[in-house]
């Protein structure tokens, strides 16, 4: 079988399968004949990170990618990425768009991606759009990767990378004419506002813009025989970017979409609430396609969910921040009922404001006190009585229990996966661009807002 991997930037849940007014509905389609999954999390709620997860089945801290790849963090062996693993299966490898492991992903320069595994890449020229107008260079991708779909031609089954901007800030600036941003609520727990009613209306567009991208490769797929011979995969690498919601290990933070197709699955057109990580979805890949796993690999394969979905596949899973803009190591683990935090940085323990993406919410809450928040330094929520993890037991004697079992197994996870923060701060190399804790903007020009350039 063929292999697509469609992906957004910054979406979490808020998406039309996931029960959200939000204008995909090629996306709901897809995902009506498709198997959902509820209960899908990041290794890590930040942009390359995430990705370098789920592309090598690794966590963050074993692949080398702790912090974004434009800043200077890169993978340990480039060759453990899934498209050099399924190039070295006989799969003819393309990517087109966004790919958030290696460099710059505007930059034209390709050099260096072969080494991930692509033996074809279609990404156009982004420089004539200017950042709010990167969803035209999603579509002008997506119409190469439909000519791409439409002369295919390789005897060789292909995996497929096709990756967009969307729904990434800065926004599209002009509100698509059917959203209504009267009748909108802003994602928990941003302020119901007019300005923050507007911020939701933008990204509501710009989903709407990634969801005609969609129509247009999936119908590409079924007008070429392809759909019935394919595993498709649509996810995103986090949540939105909110306050409280991307580079936070909060659900908000680390809750994906995750939609996949298997040709022919009885789960086709269910959902399943079986708690996965997206560090599954390599071996799952190899049990798909009759593929060998490697050794390597930490995540457990869910192929037998597309024959039940009721199937349970794992009784915890694990999430970390290192880096994003500035240095901030946290560590979760996570059952269906129980979340344990833990922030590692004892020299800092307010709001990393250079960790949170520029926007009308943030100036928002910047404007009421967002820079006297103090954070706490062990978290642990009770998610069946309080989802959205805004009421810390730690110091509960009713969950002194469940806290010390928590505790225990973030530190078995760590143990196991030679997590090196267990033996103290991380080292900030030469090469990487971090901003000092303090800085309030991620793209602070002022060179005394980092401590690495």
């Amino acid at each position: 079988m063929n292999v697509v991997y469609i992906n957004t930037h910054d979406s979490g849940r808020m998406l039309s399968p996931y029960g959200y007014d939000i204008p995909t509905d090629n996306l709901k389609k897809l995902a009506e004949d498709s198997l959902v999954f509820t209960n899908a999390f990041c290794a890590g709620p930040t942009c390359s990170p995430s990705r370098a997860a789920l592309l090598t089945g690794v966590f963050p801290h074993q692949n080398g990618m702790l912090g974004l790849a434009q800043r200077g963090f890169s993978l340990y062996n480039p060759e453990k990425h899934l498209a050099s693993f399924l190039k070295n299966h006989g799969y003819h490898t393309c990517l087109c768009g966004i790919q958030h492991e290696y460099g710059w992903y505007l930059d034209l320069e390709k050099q260096g991606l072969h080494n991930m595994g692509y033996e074809e890449i279609l990404t156009t020229d982004s420089t004539p759009f200017k950042k709010e107008d990167l969803h035209i260079w999603d579509k002008n991708n997506a119409d190469e990767v439909v000519k791409w779909l439409d002369n295919y031609s390789d005897d060789k089954p292909f995996f497929l990378a096709y990756g967009m901007h969307s729904t990434h800030r800065p926004y599209p600036i002009e509100v698509a004419d059917c959203i209504d941003e009267r009748y909108i609520v802003p994602p928990y727990p941003i302020k119901n506002n007019e300005e923050n009613r507007h911020d939701h209306a933008q990204y509501m567009t710009t989903a709407n813009y990634a969801d005609q991208n969609i129509e247009k490769i999936i119908d590409a797929l079924k007008r070429n025989n392809l759909y019935e011979n394919s595993v498709i995969i649509f996810t995103t690498d986090h949540g939105l970017a909110l306050p409280f919601n991307k580079c936070n290990l909060t659900d908000t933070g680390i809750g994906v979409s995750l939609i996949m197709r298997v040709p022919q699955a009885v789960s086709n057109g269910k959902v399943t609430d079986s708690l996965v990580s997206q560090l599954d979805v390599f071996p799952t890949l190899c049990d798909l396609l009759s593929v060998k796993k490697p050794e390597y690999l930490v995540g457990k394969s869910f192929a037998e969910i597309f024959r039940d979905n009721k199937v349970e596949i794992n009784k915890h899973i694990f999430a970390e921040i290192n880096f994003h803009t500035s240095y901030e190591p946290v560590r979760c683990i996570r059952t269906d009922r129980y979340k344990y935090i833990k922030y590692y940085d004892k020299t800092w323990n307010k709001i990393n404001l250079s960790n949170i993406d520029e926007s009308v919410p943030k100036t928002f809450l910047m404007k009421n006190g967002l820079k006297e928040k103090i954070k706490y330094t062990e978290g642990l929520f009770d998610l069946y009585y309080d989802p959205a993890e805004r009421n810390n037991l730690v110091n509960d004697s009713a969950y002194e229990d469940i806290l010390n079992e928590m505790r225990e197994l973030l530190y078995k996870k760590q143990e196991e996966t030679e997590d090196p923060i267990l033996r103290g701060a991380l080292e900030i190399k030469k090469g990487y661009k971090v901003n000092k804790s303090e800085c309030e903007m991620a793209s602070s020009k002022n060179k005394n807002d980092y401590i690495s350039l």
